[in-house]
């Protein structure tokens, strides 16, 4: 059963009051990892090289490069930050017919790989279902999970109105002409990994929800944001197109049956994936406490509270 936490000081408005942004000197590169089974996947790593081992699930479009916003927060707290790139995206090579369940899989290789026993599994907005895939499939070895922002279920949804509108149409174009949408990414990586010029950033910043553009209108956030997106076509329009559809397809696990403890976060006002979405994944968890955080939208949540929400998943399993 999903408990809450919906205090005051959990629900109030943290506009301007995160804590300042240290800029971290770590420089992000990233090592290829031939795991038991012959595959190839690239990882990242942040913080602490002997901590505490946490997986990190990217979100979409993203990739390893996401981490790095934790690093300094990981060495603080004792924490080794793990982060990998999916298949087809950044410097992970394919994987033919790749489905959500195969995730664990490649999560189990990897810790056998980099000799640990167990680990913890951190998973922001498209990285959630993963992370939830992998404390599904590893039950032994994950200790806790935490969700923030996460993309829900999607394939038999009829009712989509709690998602963006840039995620409606994707979806409903992938529905009705999946070619076409994937015509679409190869037309649009040329675009898409231009540097945005400061009248351009300045109106995406205009276009965002209030929390969203407190946040980013940092130009260190925003630069370190922009170079994970395009690190993110870094394996073609083909890897990125191929990870999206994951989401459209089912995700051929039952939430039911995740024991490990769950800890999801999401933003009252975020405009992605309406908290509503969210809490109907807290109620299929058995094991589950959820953080809806007044104040905090899609990306704001992720960034301003990282603190908190490694701090969290840290002490959650002990």
């Amino acid at each position: 059963m999903a408990t809450s936490d919906t205090n005051s000081a959990t629900r109030k408005n943290h506009r301007g009051a995160s804590p300042r942004i240290k800029r971290s000197k770590r420089r992000a590169t990233a090592r290829r990892i031939q795991l038991p089974d012959g595959q190839h996947v690239a990882i990242a790593e942040y913080g602490q090289p002997e901590g505490e081992p946490v997986f990190f699930c990217h979100g979409w479009p993203a990739s390893r490069l996401q981490a790095g916003l934790l690093h300094n927060e990981a060495l603080e707290l004792g924490a080794r930050i793990i982060a990998p790139d999916r298949p087809g995206i950044g410097f992970s090579p394919a994987q033919k017919g790749r489905r959500l369940r195969d995730w664990p899989a490649l999560i189990d290789g990897l810790a056998d790989t980099l000799g640990l026993d167990r680990f913890r599994i951190l998973g922001v907005s498209g990285g959630g279902p993963y992370a939830l895939a992998a404390a599904w499939g590893l039950p032994e070895r994950a200790i806790a999970a935490a969700v923030v922002c996460t993309a829900p279920p999607l394939a038999e949804r009829e009712d989509v109105s709690g998602l963006s509108p840039a995620y409606r149409w994707m979806l409903a174009t992938y529905r009705r002409r999946p070619s076409a949408l994937k015509w679409l990414f190869y037309l649009a990586r040329p675009l898409a990994v231009i540097h945005p010029p400061n009248w351009m950033r300045n109106r995406i910043l205009r276009s965002l929800p209030e929390a969203e553009a407190d946040t980013l209108r940092d130009p260190f956030l925003f630069e370190t944001c922009f170079r994970n997106y395009r690190e993110s076509w870094s394996g073609g329009a083909e890897g990125l197109f191929r990870d999206a559809e994951i989401y459209a397809t089912p995700w051929d696990f039952p939430l039911e049956e995740i024991h490990v403890p769950v800890r999801l976060w999401h933003g009252l006002q975020d405009c992605n994936f309406a908290w509503q979405l969210a809490e109907e994944i807290a109620g299929r968890l058995p094991n589950c406490h959820t953080r809806f955080v007044e104040g905090e939208a899609h990306y704001s949540l992720a960034i301003r509270r990282r603190r908190e929400i490694l701090e969290d998943l840290l002490a959650t399993g002990v």
